[in-house]
């Protein structure tokens, strides 16, 4: 059977179409990090405003990053309230691990399922028609002493926390033994 050229060309078309993966989400790119109330980035996160960047680390790295740097709060935890220093002003600095995921619909599997069926053919394709993958992203929330959200544009020294809030993204980015952290803080002492 012989196609006119413009049934080629629409036949092209679909099958790539049929092939490929049309993305229905996609996680926002923050790799310098953005400053947003946490639960506007997910609804599980806790409402005051946060430093939120993406994560190129493996889980956990943080938690021994800021564990490293600082002492742990008196329960011995280095995840939630961990005390800070900022111009001499006392902060708590609690973190979360959050992961966005990006989905992408896959309509081959299900198109292909849909023929085979209707031709009386057993085989099954069993890939799912929803590709997800994640991006992984550290969620850091800093309080004053009587808790007043400090990454709040409206918070008196908000340009001063900010600025240690990018400092310390910086700070982990771009270190890679945190036991240098651990050194340090100990001589400083």
């Amino acid at each position: 059977m012989h196609l006119p050229s413009y049934e080629k060309g629409i036949y092209i078309v679909l099958v790539i179409i049929l092939h490929s993966c049309f993305p229905v989400s996609i996680p926002p790119n923050l790799e310098k990090g953005q400053i947003f109330k946490a639960r506007k980035f997910k609804k599980q996160l806790p409402k005051p405003y946060s430093c939120i960047f993406a994560d190129p680390k493996t889980q956990m790295n943080f938690t021994i990053f800021l564990s490293s740097k600082f002492p742990p709060n008196n329960e011995g935890d280095s995840e939630t309230n961990v005390p800070i220093k900022v111009d001499g002003m006392q902060y708590f600095i609690t973190f979360y691990e959050t992961e966005k995921k990006s989905h992408a619909v896959n309509l081959l599997p299900t198109i292909a399922n849909e023929v085979l069926y209707k031709n009386n053919i057993p085989v099954q394709f069993n890939e799912s028609p929803i590709v997800r993958d994640g991006t992984w992203y550290i969620a850091i929330i800093i309080t004053d002493e009587d808790y007043n959200d400090a990454l709040s544009p409206s918070y008196i020294y908000h340009e001063d926390v900010l600025q240690f809030s990018r400092t310390l993204q910086n700070e982990y980015l771009s270190t890679d033994n945190y036991n240098s952290l651990l050194l340090k803080r100990k001589t400083s002492k």
